[in-house]
């Protein structure tokens, strides 16, 4: 029972339902309905039935949650065992091709044929400039637009000012 109960108070920092949290929620939910089912007997009242209702909706719909992560964590660790087992194939192939593509006389250098993925310098140079203005206007500094014909002071002031001084 100790151990239940340390379960318990570890289970409540642990992300997802665990075994003993749902252990003492279905306890919980037992009881509950036990207590409703004792005060129907003793009071005749239709109020106990519609909570004992309710009350039996939220316990079907939290247990039928928790199956649901839990199908979706197998499922989860189900494709990541499917993708460890592709890598682990996709090694194995790239080990063997380049063990058969290697001859012993060949020393690793480049050969004369070069690489067919080469990128031309001039892509590699637009990728390379950490700028954000264009090419063409590298070095010369712009001057932004004004929104109005005012000196850049925009606000309800300086409107209210010029409504003033056109009704006058």
């Amino acid at each position: 029972m100790a151990t239940f109960i340390t379960d318990l108070f570890t289970s409540i920092f642990t992300p997802g339902p665990t075994h003993s949290l749902l252990v003492a929620t279905n306890a919980s939910f037992a009881a509950l309905q036990l207590v409703f089912l004792v005060l129907l007997i003793l009071t005749y009242s239709i109020h106990f039935v519609i909570l004992s209702a309710l009350c039996g909706g939220l316990w079907w719909s939290i247990n039928w949650f928790a199956a649901e992560l839990e199908t979706a964590k197998r499922i989860e660790r189900e494709k990541e065992k499917k993708k460890e087992v592709e890598r682990e194939t996709e090694q194995s192939d790239t080990d063997e091709r380049s063990t058969r593509e290697k001859s012993p006389e060949d020393s690793g250098a480049e050969t004369e044929g070069g690489d067919d993925n080469q990128v031309p310098a001039e892509q590699i140079r637009r990728v390379n400039t950490a700028t954000l203005q264009p090419e063409d206007a590298e070095g010369e500094i712009r001057k932004r637009r004004s929104l109005g014909s005012s000196t850049g002071d925009i606000s309800t002031d300086s409107e209210w000012d010029k409504v003033e001084q056109a009704d006058t």
